[in-house]
């Protein structure tokens, strides 16, 4: 394992060279800090000993595009679909299916986010109040809010929450 000392001269050194290699092949923003953080932990804990500065940038272009490759490839990347494909394609939803989902996105983010792990990930109000570091109290109260916005942006009671 590396010193502090260490990381903070790499990450000086290749910080750019990395991000512009995962802008490259990523063309995300959000992807591109994960692999980012990935590269200077895999250095931070690799026993690696480098031969002068050209061979330890090589080592950092090397596992950056391996990472990214990786990333690219992987099941999740592959199995997904983004809300915005989800939205240019209402022909494969039912008229309720796309009247819910749209009342569903429009509500603010702490209601949405909540909606969405109690809902589609079938999480309860505790197990939410974990991953969101927020009360179980708190968590009630959003869905119970949350469930009251939707009623009225659906129009009444047909809907059942």
């Amino acid at each position: 394992m590396r010193s502090e000392q260490e990381a903070i001269r790499a990450i000086e050194r290749y910080s750019d060279t990395v991000r512009r290699l995962c802008l490259l092949h990523l063309k995300n923003d959000a992807d591109t800090e994960d692999i980012f953080q990935t590269v200077f932990l895999k250095y931070v804990l690799s026993s690696v000993s480098f031969q002068d500065e050209e061979h330890e940038k090589a080592w950092f272009i090397r596992v950056t595009i391996n990472a990214c490759k990786d990333l690219l490839k992987s099941f999740f990347r592959s199995h997904t679909v983004s809300l915005e494909e989800v939205m240019e394609q209402p022909a494969q939803l039912s008229p309720d299916h796309r009247d819910v989902l749209d009342a569903v996105l429009s509500l603010p983010p702490k209601y949405r986010n909540v909606v969405y792990l109690h809902y589609f990930e079938d999480y309860t109000a505790p197990q939410i109040s974990r991953i969101l570091h927020k009360n179980v109290n708190t968590i009630y109260t959003l869905l119970t809010r949350s469930k009251q916005m939707l009623r009225e942006r659906l129009g009444g009671d047909g809907y059942e929450f």
